[in-house]
């Protein structure tokens, strides 16, 4: 801005000192017989004779000078350039000063001029490098995905399998250690694929609600994980109230307590144990999750995609992001209290919706 400002300073000067030489012809032109000498006059500047003592012997500019020295003079918005004469020779005059307002609108719509060029250029060359930097990372995330897609296709089939010839052996044989560890294990690998399954396609499916007696839904669901827990001799207590049925969609209703009844159970301590308890309250359903494991430190992240507390536990960190976006979706409410070493209470609270 400095710069611009200087540089339509010194094209002022230049066009002052072209205007003086414009005055001082006209007066060299002048022929002492005629009868009187009109002085010059311009739009673009005012111009006035001065004597040795700074006093006007004629002058068009309206208002004192403050400058007689030979030169250019610039003085807020207002530019004078004072010229010396030879004595004597141009009615009685020694100094011609010359005077106009410099007007910075031309600076201020160049600079702005600029600015909006550099910045649509910077704009453009912007998109133009982050479409072809993004061009790779956008083909190997297509086919990433389609790995993820592909891979849970054909984890799903195995697992299956799996669980179908556990189930067929404990019906022929004795209950064994092993077997239920292997059977634990499935169920924990078949939570983290419904996690993943639901992940991908969520957002593509319709989710029908239906009516649902939560409190059954609730004892199936502890009922499956209850192999999972024994295998770190947790306890699994419940205290299911009636609380009526709720109106929701079935899968979200699954992620929400699978993934709570599975971080309990995660991050608690081996021989502890786990309360669920399900009551209604002022005509709401109030579902709650207590452990007695290592707590929570940053209770603000734990919602946050991918992250994990403690990454010695395994799993992906997806789990509670999915049950903070049913909780939106569904406007449940959630009560967190946690303490470190003591354990945590997660507490939801389904909106006005039960039946009978």
């Amino acid at each position: 801005m400095v710069y611009m400002k200087n540089i339509q300073a010194i094209q002022n000067e230049l066009f002052l000192k072209e205007q003086s030489f414009l005055v001082i012809k006209a007066m060299q032109e002048y022929d002492q017989n005629d009868e009187f000498f009109e002085y010059p006059r311009f739009k673009s500047f005012e111009s006035g004779l001065y004597d040795e003592k700074f006093h006007p012997v004629f002058t068009l500019i309206s208002h004192p000078v403050k400058y007689f020295k030979n030169g250019y003079y610039l003085d807020g918005s207002d530019a004078y350039l004072v010229v010396k004469l030879p004595k004597e020779r141009y009615f009685g005059a020694s100094y011609l000063v010359l005077h106009n307002e410099i007007s910075y609108a031309a600076v201020y719509e160049k600079v702005l001029l600029i600015l909006f060029s550099i910045v649509i250029l910077v704009f453009i060359l912007s998109v133009y490098f982050l479409k072809t930097f993004a061009k790779p990372f956008q083909k190997m995330n297509k086919q990433l995905d389609n790995f993820i897609k592909d891979s849970m296709h054909e984890i799903n089939t195995p697992l299956s399998i799996i669980n179908v010839n556990i189930d067929l052996y404990n019906r022929k044989n004795e209950p064994n250690k092993y077997m239920q560890r292997m059977k634990a294990a499935s169920k924990v690998l078949s939570n983290i694929y419904n996690d993943m399954d639901y992940l991908i396609k969520h957002e593509k499916l319709d989710h029908e609600k239906h009516t649902i007696d939560i409190g059954e839904f609730l004892k199936e669901r502890i009922e499956y994980f209850s192999e999972v827990a024994a295998m770190k001799n947790i306890g699994i207590e419940s205290d299911i109230a009636l609380c009526g049925k709720i109106t929701m969609n079935e899968k979200q209703l699954q992620r929400l307590i699978d993934n709570n009844i599975s971080n309990a159970i995660k991050y608690s301590y081996e021989n502890s144990k786990i309360e669920i308890s399900l009551y209604e309250e002022e005509g709401k359903c109030h579902l709650a999750f207590k452990d007695y494991g290592m707590g929570i430190e940053k209770v603000e992240k734990i919602f946050s995609r991918y992250y994990r507390e403690d990454t010695s536990k395994g799993g992906f960190g997806i789990g509670l992001n999915i049950v903070k976006s049913i909780l939106k979706h569904e406007n449940i409410e959630l009560k967190i209290d946690s303490k470190p070493k003591l354990g945590s209470l997660f507490l939801y609270i389904f909106p006005h919706n039960i039946e009978k």
